[in-house]
Formats: C-alpha cells, structure tokens, sequence
C-alpha cells in the first residue's frame, strides 16, 4: 500500500471515529480546502518574494501546518470522489509536458497558448 492510501485510510478513519462523513462531501471538502488555502496564502500576504523564502522559524512552523491542512483536505476529496491522486497527477503531469515543451517554454512564464 503506497504512503498516500496508507495517510487516506487514516484520514478517513479518523472523520469515522467522529462521525464526520456526513459533513465530508465533495462541496464541503472543496469549500473546506478553499479555506486552508487563503491561510496558507496569508502567511506569505505583504512579505517580499526574499522574505517568502526565508521564513523565521515561528512562520516556517506555521507554513508547515497549513501546507498539512491543505494536502489532508485535498487528499481527503479525492478518496471521497473515488480519485487516484497519484494517478491523476502522472495524467496531468504528462499532458503538462506535451503543452510545455522545454524548447519553447524554459526560461519563459508564458501560459502554453502564448509560446
């Protein structure tokens, strides 16, 4: 069993143990994720692309958590949906090589239909 199902199975366990499936549908995951992401993204709110990169401890530890809150909740809405995230990031990850070739993208930030 690959690391991913073995956390899925625990995170589902734990929602069980609660009596929290009845709140963990896909809109509410999605909904829930949304959340963890804007905490996320407040941490690095108003500081420098310098600073973003060298966080103080007390912020790094902060980071650490909403980066845990944000892959949980995601992990948990692809077991509720019945997703293989690994698989599907393969999917995505190949698609993404074919629309950035290295010879029209590297070094450049252009979305694909600008190359």
């Amino acid at each position: 069993m690959s690391d991913i199902k073995l956390l899925q199975q625990q995170l589902a366990q734990f929602a069980a143990e609660r009596n929290w499936d009845q709140f963990h549908t896909p809109k509410n995951l999605a909904m829930a994720l949304n959340g963890e992401v804007g905490e996320l993204t407040e941490i690095f709110q108003w500081l420098t692309p310098e600073q973003s990169e060298q966080l103080p401890h007390n912020k790094k530890t902060h980071l650490e958590e909403e980066i845990a809150d944000v892959f949980m909740y995601l992990l948990r809405l692809a077991d509720r949906c019945d997703v293989d995230i690994i698989k599907a990031c393969e999917t995505k990850l190949e698609k993404n090589r074919n629309k950035y070739p290295v010879e029209k993208c590297y070094g450049s930030a252009k979305k694909y239909n600008e190359l």
